[in-house]
């Protein structure tokens, strides 16, 4: 059951992580794999997911919010190995610098709109300093100093980007309600006011039990234009090329001028030097629904293992587990496909929305999507 929160004169959907629509799969879309319970980056066991939507009013028009990805679960302070990869910079993922220096993705992965960005890695200093959750790495003979993930994809096309909605309360609470279990996909957390191939785009997940290990991703997806949409290698936005929302833009229906941020999670005892090649992999399936990565996109990719618990204590020698490259091949496998499905589902997850000065976008069809696969024997 939805319930609405007032804050900061925003709407706030506290929506259960439960999906209410149907998922890729449920339309018969023939993905390959296998996905794990949920089917989502929660089967990554410790992992969870929290969310604040910000959807109301027409003047302004907010539709905007912040996700909230702990790799360990909110209750945790136990640092995990992480990597960051950029396939086109044109966006922003702060604290990158000290996670390819350290290895260590220190606390959460927050995702949100790109003129939020300052105010999620703030509050969520604040939030730290409050709840009195030191960083796993980072301290000084006077306290600790954070630099925690923050990422973000541009929603200004529906969102009044400029109007900053996203406050420190909205922080809190995505990172408050965090929790394991089927996540809600579509209009949901940073991805409520996000464009994908021309449909309504947002938040997504999948996952993929192989090689003995999970992998899991979760995306926030803005980036693509309708004629490159593919689906399961089916030409859906050839077959649906009606609607378009950027058709007055100049030149913006055929340039990509959006931006992705995809979250790698897994259990595999993983390095960072080998996270890093996981969060490559990434690429291969955005590849895989038509995106190319244009000038204008932010496309930017990270993986953690929260496999080696305790490896980010301050003294000691430390003895982990590392996954050989040689078995590393089912992990490549799985980072593609649940990539592709990810993207996938947080389109079919999504609803049609009107924002900023009556922009419209509509959702992906689920009966023509439905109507593409039988055509092209899928």
């Amino acid at each position: 059951m939805r319930t609405l929160l007032a804050l900061s004169s925003i709407v706030v959907l506290a929506l259960p992580l439960a999906a209410q629509k149907p998922r890729a799969r449920d339309l018969g879309v023939p993905f390959a794999g296998s996905p794990g319970k949920w089917n989502a980056i929660t089967d990554v066991a410790g992992v969870e997911v929290g969310y604040a939507t910000l959807n109301s009013g027409e003047s302004p028009a907010v539709r905007t919010g912040v996700t909230a990805i702990w790799p360990r679960g909110k209750q945790s302070s136990d640092t995990v190995f992480g990597a960051w990869f950029s396939q086109n910079g044109n966006g922003e993922m702060t604290g990158t610098t000290w996670l390819e220096e350290s290895g260590f993705l220190d606390g959460p992965v927050m995702i949100t709109n790109t003129h939020s960005v300052g105010v999620v890695r703030d509050a969520y200093i604040q939030w730290q300093v409050r709840n009195s959750r030191k960083p796993g790495t980072n301290f000084s003979p006077s306290g600790f100093f954070s630099l925690p993930v923050v990422a973000e994809t541009y929603d200004g096309f529906l969102n009044d980007v400029n109007g900053f909605h996203v406050k420190p309360e909205h922080v809190a609470q995505a990172l408050d309600t965090a929790q394991p279990g089927p996540v809600a996909e579509g209009n949901v957390g940073g991805g409520t006011g996000m464009v994908c191939f021309g449909f309504k785009g947002g938040s997504g997940t999948s996952s993929r039990v192989a090689g003995g290990y999970t992998v899991a991703a979760f995306v926030q997806c803005n980036c693509g234009r309708r004629p490159q949409l593919t689906i399961a290698g089916v030409p859906v936005g050839a077959e649906i090329p009606g609607d378009l929302p950027y058709a007055q833009g100049p030149n913006w229906v055929h340039d990509d001028v959006g931006s992705i941020i995809i979250v790698i999670g897994t259990d595999a005892p993983l390095l960072p030097h080998q996270l890093k090649r996981l969060a490559r992999r990434a690429t291969m399936g955005l590849a895989r629904t038509g995106a190319t990565s244009g000038n204008g996109s932010g496309d930017i990719f990270l993986a953690f293992s929260n496999a080696n618990p305790g490896a980010a204590a301050q003294t000691g020698v430390h003895d982990l587990k590392m996954l050989s490259n040689d078995q590393m091949n089912p992990l490549f496998e799985a980072t593609v496909q649940a990539t592709e499905e990810a993207i996938v589902n947080a389109m079919t997850g999504a609803e049609t929305i009107t924002g900023v000065d009556g922009h419209r976008v509509v959702a992906l069809p689920h009966q023509r999507l439905k109507e593409a696969m039988k055509k092209y024997g899928r």
